[in-house]
């Protein structure tokens, strides 16, 4: 339990968002974050990118506690957030209970509420431990069109306090394609140094939602995130990252959009997933 308490509380990601870790057992954990402009979209709504972040810690600290320190180095191997409603300026906690503990496998299932009560995500994840095993080759993601062209809304990603405190910027957003890279600055970091899967996970959003907002044109909309679905390779390495999102289709107000997200350098992959986006006119 300590090993765990020591990761959430020494990662730089989770202190730079507030996190706290109020309970924990080998079924249970519960967190606790305070409202906190910079985790906000603008209207101080609780930014998706932070219930996702939520939702990956609770499974991976009550994976931690069930299976112990030495399982580790752990990272989510599947994860699927639903987003039911919005919290607004007000705190939000996170229950992660156990839903099956395997020999390298942890099946979790996660709900974030507002401290009122109402619901906010709910997600279910498998988290894997790989027990001092080396990872393998990591594939190596093909690289996109090349264009940088970041269209209307690109410069002003920045502006948006959680996106901002990421470092998160965009290199190319227009023609259903996005290209969005995040530093490996020491607030999104890991305990380990590495990446925080939750900045990981944050990114790997962002990137969605601006390849749907790079297909639908800019305008002034209403757009939220109701389902991402994610993967993550292997603990996220210590690198700055880059995220090619593409909108595959679009369903009037609603597209689906795959992202890869990549070491910056060599482009190794480090998550994969889909985002579900909802841009209303």
């Amino acid at each position: 339990m300590d090993a765990v308490r020591r990761w959430i509380e020494e990662s730089p990601y989770t202190a730079a968002l507030g996190v706290q870790l109020s309970e924990l057992s080998e079924e249970n954990a519960q967190l606790a974050l305070p409202y906190a402009d910079q985790n906000s979209n603008p209207g101080k709504a609780l930014h998706g990118g932070v219930a996702a972040s939520l939702s990956a810690i609770g499974a991976q600290a009550v994976t931690r506690a069930a299976l112990g320190p030495d399982a580790g180095p752990f990272h989510t191997a599947a994860l699927q957030v639903n987003y039911l409603s919005a919290a607004i300026g007000e705190p939000v906690v996170a229950e992660a209970r156990l839903l099956r503990r395997g020999k390298a496998l942890c099946f979790v299932e996660v709900d974030v509420a507002t401290a009122a009560g109402k619901p906010i995500a709910h997600a279910t994840s498998a988290v894997r431990a790989r027990f001092g095993a080396d990872e393998p080759e990591r594939a190596v993601v093909a690289p996109d069109h090349g264009e940088s062209d970041p269209g209307k809304m690109g410069p002003h990603l920045p502006t948006v306090p959680f996106i901002g405190a990421r470092g998160i910027a965009a290199e190319h957003m227009t023609g259903g394609t996005s290209r969005i890279t995040m530093p490996a600055s020491e607030a999104n970091r890991d305990a380990s140094g590495g990446i925080h899967e939750g900045a990981v996970l944050a990114l790997l959003d962002t990137a969605g939602a601006m390849a749907s907002w790079a297909e639908s044109g800019h305008g002034p909309y209403r757009a939220s995130t109701p389902a991402m679905q994610a993967q993550v390779v292997g603990a996220p390495p210590g690198e700055d990252l880059v995220a090619y999102g593409r909108c595959v289709q679009r369903d009037a107000e609603i597209f689906f959009s795959q992202v890869d997200v990549a070491t910056a350098g060599a482009r190794r992959l480090v998550a994969r997933g889909t985002v579900l986006y909802r841009i209303l006119t």
